[in-house]
């Protein structure tokens, strides 16, 4: 029987893959593209849900979510990085994210946490994060798909394709559907 921490585990994966799978349709000069002036590229993107993961989820239980450490400013600096680097910086983050909540039971859930001095049941701050995480992801995929127009491969339900799929859905749980997203999307 699957917990809450592991549904909760599980959604972030979900979220983790849709990404890797828009940065894997893309070359690595599109990674530190961006649009207008004020914009986010992936890559910085990339490099602040990264800075954030490790922030809230290091000593996750114990010390405050925002950490003297962080420098939130400089993750919004646009940048030249290849593929490797980015890589490297993003699984850095979700590394940190993955191992707390493998450490976590649904008892946890109870307790209190503090982000930016502000106290939250631990719930409430994993709904939080993953929420402001889906919201970033969903900007890599949005900028990816701007990116390859006719060429970009679907990471949901192909348009006009979504009578033939309700016939047979596959991908319904988060972890069917990071399996499927995993399997169909091959990296550069």
């Amino acid at each position: 029987m699957s917990t809450i921490v592991e549904s909760i585990r599980a959604e972030y994966l979900r979220y983790k893959t849709l990404a890797e799978g828009a940065i894997d349709q893309l070359e690595d000069a599109d990674l530190a593209r961006a649009d207008a002036s004020e914009s986010n590229s992936i890559a910085v993107v990339c490099w602040h849900i990264s800075g954030n993961l490790k922030s809230r989820f290091t000593d996750f239980l114990s010390s405050d979510g925002e950490k003297p450490w962080r420098d939130r400013e400089q993750e919004f600096n646009q940048r030249n990085v290849g593929r490797a680097e980015l890589l490297e910086k993003w699984n850095g983050g979700w590394k940190v994210l993955l191992d707390t909540l493998s450490a976590m039971t649904d008892d946890d859930l109870k307790k209190t946490v503090t982000i930016r001095q502000q106290p939250l049941i631990v719930h409430e701050a994993l709904h939080r994060s993953l929420a402001h995480t889906a919201y970033h992801v969903g900007q890599i995929v949005y900028i990816a798909k701007s990116i390859r127009g006719a060429a970009w491969k679907s990471l949901s339900i192909p348009r006009g394709q979504s009578a033939s799929y309700n016939q047979a859905p596959r991908f319904e749980t988060a972890k069917a559907h990071q399996a499927g997203l995993a399997s169909s999307i091959k990296p550069k």
